[in-house]
């Protein structure tokens, strides 16, 4: 019979788009678990690096759960990683190895997605489709062809995407970034059924309005659009820590795969 291990603390965690928002709230939440980060950025050299540095403050200041005797560059990385390009991808994956001597990590938090917003499926144009699709969707495919090998030889493994509502048809985004989302689920829910006996649970959190992010800054970028204060049945944007709280309840939570979890607010 399977054993129960829900342990974070010296588990590790590769999360893409970890420089701000959603990312580096499951980030911080995860580093005072004791994880063992890998975080990956776009293009925000500053804002990583700014990132980083709070994370070495509170390890320092003994708010992070790590056994003592660890290098600080051992336990936190950042690398830089255009997701849409399956090379800078398979890239990560050997830095991994050469860095942390493992395949691929423990947990794997993709998190970073492309959210352009356009309405109309009249103003998508084909390039602009391809490019929401490789970035949220094929990336995440690649990843988990990638990190999976490693968890199966360990028999656990985590692996959350983070969704949206969008993926269920809502949201304020157009069709391409529905799409997107919606095979997010769909990968999620194939390969939790696949993996389950072998140790390792996917699932998904699909956030709606959550503030301070690159897609919802505030409140008043979204005035007028369905997805407006005024309509959220609780009346407020959601938070990054929300989010957080979510991701830290699946990554500790083995018996659950294959569920995607809404946090709208009470949006439907």
């Amino acid at each position: 019979m399977a054993q129960v291990d829900n342990e974070v603390k010296g588990k590790l965690v590769l999360i893409t788009g970890a420089s701000g928002g959603i990312g580096a709230a499951v980030a911080r939440r995860l580093w005072s678990l004791g994880a063992h980060l890998v975080l990956t950025y776009s293009s925000s050299l500053d804002k990583i690096l700014d990132f980083q540095k709070q994370l070495y403050e509170a390890f320092l200041n003994g708010q992070t759960a790590h056994d003592p005797g660890f290098f600080l560059e051992d336990l936190l990385f950042t690398h830089r990683c255009d997701l849409s390009s399956p090379t800078d991808i398979e890239r990560l994956f050997a830095t991994l190895q050469d860095m942390h001597g493992q395949s691929g990590p423990d947990i794997l938090i993709s998190n970073a997605g492309y959210g352009k917003r356009i309405p109309s499926i009249l103003d998508i144009s084909l390039d602009e489709f391809d490019k929401m699709l490789n970035i949220n969707l094929r990336a995440s495919f690649l990843l988990c062809k990638l990190a999976i090998p490693h968890m199966m030889q360990r028999n656990w493994g985590r692996i959350i995407f983070v969704s949206s509502i969008a993926a269920q048809g809502g949201g304020i985004n157009g069709c391409h970034y529905a799409a997107s989302k919606a095979g997010l689920t769909g990968l999620m829910k194939n390969l939790a059924r696949k993996h389950a006996g072998q140790g390792i649970t996917v699932n998904d959190v699909a956030p709606a309005m959550i503030g301070d992010t690159g897609m919802i800054p505030d409140a008043k970028f979204v005035e007028g659009t369905p997805g407006d204060v005024k309509n959220i049945p609780v009346g407020r944007l959601g938070t990054t820590d929300e989010v957080a709280n979510v991701v830290e309840m699946l990554v500790k939570t083995g018996y659950m795969t294959g569920q995607s979890i809404l946090l709208s607010g009470g949006l439907m």
